[in-house]
C-alpha cells in the first residue's frame, strides 16, 4: 500500500513548480495512481466480512481495516505528498475534485475504522476469556462484565450505537457462548463420567445460558436507566432462541442422570444394607446403563435445533423405559431379598422399597396422563398396561408380607419375653473355683428389637401392629435400659474376672461364690416380665462394686510386694572395684574380697526388703478374713503362691547376677591383675591358676549363698520358720537349698569355671615367647665357667658370649609387659625383671673369669720376660 512518488525535483517553490508543463503532467499521473489505489483499498475494505462466527473475529477485522487505513492516511499527511496535492491545486483546481472526494472517503472510513477498534478493543479481554476460558464457570463470571463493557460502548461510541451494529455483534456473542457450552456438555464423553461430575457440568452450561439472557435483560434496563434515548430493543428471537432451547437439552440431560442416579442409588452400601444377591444387583446395574447407553451413540447433534423432533423421541424413549420397565424388572428380581434402606427393619424395610418403586411408577404415568395424547397410541397403552400388572403385584407383595410378620410376631412374642436374663456361655452349669470361665451373657434375643423396631415402621406405613407388640413397643425404652445396663454390669464383672489371677481368685473364693449366687438368679429365675429386673442389677451391680473394691486393695498390696521382689531380683551382686591409678587394676585377692564384702552389704537391704513382705499379706488376711495372724487357713494357698515366688525371684537373682559375672569374664575389660614370675626352673603366674580358680568358685558359691539369709515360711503361714536344733548343730530352713540345685544356677556356675579355666590356659601360651631364655636359669653356671676357664678360649669367644647376654638384657626390655585378655590384666615386668638378672649375673661372672685369666696370662707373660732379660 505504498504510495507511489513523484520522480521530478520539488526544490523550488509551489508557484514556480505550478507554471512548468512538465511537473505538472508528472504530478497528475501521480495523484491519478495515488486515487486508484485509495479508491481500491476503500472498495475491498467494504467488501471484507469477519473471518468466524464469533465476535473476535469481527474485532480483528476491525483492527486489521483501522491498520490498511491508518497506513494510507499517514502517507497522505507526508510533507511531499501535501507539496503536491498544492502544486496541482495551484495548476489544475478542477483536476483535483475527485481526489478530494477520495481522500474525504479515506478519511470517514478510517475514522470509523479507528473508532470501532478503539471501543471494541475494551471488551476483547472479556470476549478471550469467553473463548479460552478453561471451563463453564469462567465463562459465568466473565458475562455480566462483557455486558457492562457493551453498555459503555453503546453510549459511547459512534456507530456501535445502532441495532445495525450491535445486534448482529451479540449474535456472535451468543454464538460463542453457546459453542463452548456445546463443547463442554460433550455426549461422547458425558456418559462416561462420574454421575456427579457429569450433572455438576450440566449445571453449570444450563447456569450459564440462562444468565446470558438474565444479564442481557439486565443491561437493557441498565440502558433505559442511564437516560440514554438509546434503548435496547432488539430481536430476542434472534439473540436467545438458540440458546433457550439449548438450555431445555441440558435439563433433559440433567433429568436423565437424575433417574440413573437414583435407580444406582437404590444399591449403593451409603443407602442400603447388604444384599444377599450381589449378582443380581449388577444385572440391574447394568440394565440401567443399558438404557442410558445409547444417549452416548446419538447420530445427531441434541443441541442443534434442527433436531428437536428427534431428540424428542428419544426422550420420550427413555422415560417410558427407565421408569417402567426398570422399575418391574427391579421389583421381580428383589423379591426374596429386597435392598433395605439403613435402620429399616426386614419386613417393613420391604414393604417401603415396594411402596417407593409403586410411588416411583406412578408418579411417571401420572406425567405421562398430563401430557395430551400420550397414552393414547399403541406403545402407550402397553406402558399403562404394564403399570398396572405391576402396581397390583407390588400390592399382593405388600399384604403377603405384613400378613406373615403379624402371625410370627403374635406367635413368637410370647415365648421370647420368657426367656431368662442371663445365660450361660461355658461349657458348664456349676461354677468351678478354681477357673475364671464361668462367662454369663445377655439372653435378650434381638428378635424382640427386631419385632419392636418393626412395628414402629408399621405404624408408620399405616398398618395395624398386634396388641402384644404394640405393647412391648412402649416398653421399649425400659428393655432397652434394662439391656444397657446389664450389659455394663456383666461387662465389670467380666473385667473383674479377668483382673484376678488364679491365687486371688482361690483367695476371694468365697465372695466369688456369693457374687456367682447372685447372678444365677438372673440366669435361671428371673424373666424379661418379671418385674424384679431393676433390684437384680442393683443387687449385682453393688456386690461387683464391693468385690472390685476389695480385689483393687488386693492389687495395691500385690504391687507392693512386687515393687520389694523387682528391687531384690534387680539387685547387683558383684559390683567390682575401680581402678585407683588410671590403667592400675587390684590383685586377685584384692579383687574377690571387694566382691564379698560389697555383697554382704547388699544383703542387709535385700533382707529388709524380704522381711517387710509377711506385713503385706497380714495386711491382705486383715482385709480378707478380717484377722492378722499370719497363719489364716484361708490365705494359705496365697501365702504358699507368694512364697513360691520369692523362690522365683530369687532364682533370677543369682541366674542374671552369675550371667553378668560371666559376662564381665569374656569382656575386654580388665578387673583384676595377675603377675608372671620366674620360679627356676619354671615361669608360674602368681596367684597361680588353681588359686585363681578356687578365688572364682568361692565368689560364685558366696553369690549362691546370698540366699541363706532369705528364712522360709511355715507351711500354711507367712512366718519365719524358727532355728532347729539338732545334736551338734542348729538347722536354719532357706531358700538356698533349692536355689542352689536349680539347673539354672549349677549351668552358669559351670559356665563360669570353664571359662576362666579356659583364660588361664590361654594366658599361660604367653610364657612360650620366654622359654628361649631358660638356659639363662636351668644352665649350670659354675660347670660353664670351671670348663672355660680350663680351656681358656681365646678374647673372641668370650667376646661372643658377653654380646649373647648383652643382647638378652637389652632384648626383655623391649617385650610388652602388660597383656590384657578378658577380664585380667596379666603383669610381665617380675617376669622381664628376672630374665633381665640372669642375664647381668652371667655377664658379671663371665666378666670376673675373664679378668682373672687375663690376669694369669699378664703374669705369665711378665715371669717370661723377667726370665728372657735375666738370661741376657
Amino acid at each position: 500500500l505504498k504510495l507511489e512518488m513523484p520522480t521530478v525535483s520539488l526544490d523550488r517553490e509551489v508557484t514556480v513548480l505550478a507554471t512548468v508543463p512538465g511537473v505538472v503532467q508528472s504530478l497528475k499521473r501521480c495523484a491519478v495512481t495515488w486515487q486508484k489505489l485509495i479508491s481500491g483499498v476503500l472498495k475491498e475494505q467494504q467488501k471484507k466480512v469477519p473471518q468466524g462466527n464469533g465476535p473476535l473475529a469481527e474485532i480483528n477485522l476491525w483492527c486489521e481495516n483501522n491498520a490498511t487505513l491508518r497506513a494510507l492516511t499517514e502517507q497522505m499527511k507526508l510533507p511531499e505528498v501535501q507539496k503536491v496535492l498544492e502544486i496541482l491545486q495551484e495548476a489544475e483546481p478542477e483536476f483535483t475534485g475527485d481526489l478530494q472526494i477520495v481522500l474525504s472517503d479515506l478519511k470517514k472510513h478510517h475514522m470509523e475504522a479507528q473508532d470501532n477498534a478503539k471501543f471494541l478493543s475494551t471488551i476483547e479481554r472479556h470476549l478471550k476469556n469467553l473463548s479460552t476460558g478453561t471451563g463453564v464457570d469462567v465463562i459465568s463470571s466473565v458475562i455480566p462484565s462483557l455486558l457492562n463493557a457493551l453498555r459503555l460502548v453503546w453510549i459511547m461510541s459512534r456507530h456501535y450505537n445502532k441495532d445495525a451494529r450491535m445486534v448482529p455483534f451479540l449474535e456472535r456473542i451468543s454464538w460463542e457462548i453457546s459453542e463452548r457450552v456445546r463443547r463442554v456438555v460433550d455426549l461422547q464423553t458425558l456418559f462416561k463420567q462420574d454421575t456427579a461430575a457429569a450433572k455438576k457440568k450440566i449445571t453449570e452450561a444450563k447456569n450459564t445460558l440462562e444468565q446470558w439472557k438474565k444479564c442481557y435483560f439486565t443491561t437493557c434496563i441498565q440502558v433505559e436507566e442511564s437516560g440514554s434515548k438509546r434503548y435496547w430493543k432488539f430481536d430476542v428471537k434472534r439473540l436467545f432462541e438458540k440458546t433457550d432451547y439449548m438450555v431445555s437439552i441440558c435439563q433433559d440431560l440433567y433429568d436423565i442422570f437424575q433417574v440413573a442416579e437414583e435407580l444406582h442409588n437404590i444399591f449403593i452400601p451409603e443407602l442400603i444394607t447388604v444384599s444377599e444377591n450381589p449378582k443380581g444387583v449388577d444385572e440391574l446395574q447394568r440394565e440401567v446403563n443399558i438404557v442410558i447407553s445409547p444417549m452416548e451413540d446419538l447420530s445427531f447433534d441434541p443441541f442443534i435445533m434442527e433436531n428437536a423432533r428427534d431428540w424428542a423421541f428419544v426422550m420420550e424413549e427413555f422415560r417410558e423405559d427407565v421408569l417402567v420397565k426398570i422399575v418391574e424388572q427391579i421389583f421381580v428380581q428383589n423379591l426374596k431379598d429386597p435392598p433395605l434402606y439403613k435402620n429399616h427393619p426386614p419386613v417393613a424395610g420391604a414393604i417401603s422399597w415396594s411402596r417407593s418403586l409403586s410411588h416411583r411408577i406412578r408418579h411417571t404415568i401420572t406425567l405421562f396422563q398430563e401430557e395430551e395424547g400420550l397414552l393414547a397410541s399403541k406403545r402407550g397403552q402397553e406402558v399403562q398396561q404394564i403399570y398396572l400388572q405391576v402396581t397390583k403385584k407390588m400390592e399382593e407383595y405388600e399384604a403377603q408380607k405384613y400378613h406373615q410378620w403379624r402371625e410370627r410376631a403374635e406367635h413368637v412374642l410370647q415365648l421370647l419375653l420368657k426367656d431368662t436374663l442371663l445365660t450361660l456361655s461355658s461349657a458348664t452349669d456349676e461354677p468351678v473355683t478354681t477357673r475364671k470361665g464361668i462367662r454369663f451373657a445377655l439372653n435378650f434375643s434381638p428378635e424382640i428389637q427386631e419385632i419392636i423396631t418393626e412395628s414402629k415402621y408399621m405404624e408408620h406405613l399405616g398398618l395395624p401392629v398386634p396388641e402384644m407388640a404394640r405393647y412391648v413397643a412402649l416398653q421399649e425404652d425400659k428393655y432397652l435400659r434394662y439391656t444397657n445396663k446389664l450389659k455394663v454390669m456383666l461387662n465389670r464383672y467380666h473385667k473383674l474376672m479377668e483382673m484376678m489371677n488364679e491365687a486371688e481368685t482361690k483367695l476371694l473364693d468365697n465372695y466369688v461364690k456369693e457374687l456367682w449366687r447372685i447372678l444365677k438368679a438372673g440366669q435361671k429365675r428371673l424373666t424379661w416380665k418379671s418385674v424384679g429386673i431393676g433390684e437384680f442389677i442393683v443387687q449385682c451391680t453393688q456386690t461387683i462394686g464391693r468385690l472390685e473394691l476389695l480385689v483393687h486393695q488386693i492389687h495395691h498390696i500385690s504391687e507392693d510386694i512386687n515393687s520389694k521382689l523387682r528391687s531384690i531380683e534387680s539387685t547387683n551382686l558383684f559390683k567390682f572395684p575401680h581402678s585407683k591409678n588410671g590403667d592400675k587394676c587390684p590383685g586377685a585377692k584384692e579383687f574377690f574380697d571387694y566382691v564379698k564384702c560389697e555383697q554382704a552389704k547388699d544383703v542387709e537391704q535385700l533382707v529388709r526388703k524380704y522381711s517387710a513382705i509377711p506385713q503385706l499379706l497380714i495386711e491382705v488376711e486383715r482385709r480378707v478374713a478380717y484377722t492378722n495372724s499370719g497363719r489364716s487357713p484361708k490365705l494359705a494357698s496365697y501365702y504358699a503362691y507368694w512364697e513360691n515366688r520369692i523362690y522365683q525371684v530369687l532364682t533370677q537373682l543369682i541366674v542374671k547376677n552369675l550371667q553378668a559375672f560371666n559376662a564381665a569374664v569374656l569382656a575386654n575389660v580388665p578387673l583384676l591383675q595377675i603377675e608372671a614370675v620366674l620360679s627356676v626352673p619354671e615361669i608360674t603366674l602368681q596367684p597361680n591358676a588353681s588359686e585363681i580358680e578356687k578365688m572364682t568358685m568361692q565368689s560364685i558359691q558366696d553369690c549362691v549363698e546370698v540366699t541363706k539369709h532369705f528364712i522360709r515360711w511355715m507351711h500354711g503361714t507367712c512366718i519365719e520358720c524358727p532355728p532347729q536344733h539338732r545334736v551338734d548343730e542348729v538347722v536354719t530352713f532357706s531358700f538356698y537349698s533349692d536355689v542352689s540345685q536349680s539347673p539354672l544356677v549349677i549351668e552358669q556356675a559351670v559356665l563360669i569355671t570353664q571359662n576362666v579355666q579356659k583364660l588361664l590356659v590361654s594366658l599361660r601360651k604367653c610364657f612360650n615367647q620366654w622359654n628361649k631364655y631358660d638356659l639363662l636359669w636351668k644352665s649350670d653356671k659354675d660347670a660353664v665357667l670351671d670348663r672355660l676357664a680350663a680351656e681358656k678360649p681365646p678374647c673372641v669367644v668370650f667376646d661372643e658370649h658377653l654380646q649373647f647376654y648383652m643382647k638378652v638384657a637389652q632384648e626383655v626390655t623391649q617385650w610388652p609387659l602388660i597383656k590384657d585378655e578378658q577380664f585380667i590384666r596379666l603383669q610381665m615386668a617380675p617376669l622381664a625383671s628376672a630374665v633381665q638378672e640372669n642375664a647381668k649375673s652371667w655377664l658379671m661372672s663371665l666378666g670376673k673369669l675373664l679378668n682373672k685369666l687375663a690376669r694369669e696370662e699378664l703374669i705369665r707373660l711378665q715371669d717370661e720376660i723377667h726370665v728372657g732379660i735375666f738370661s741376657l
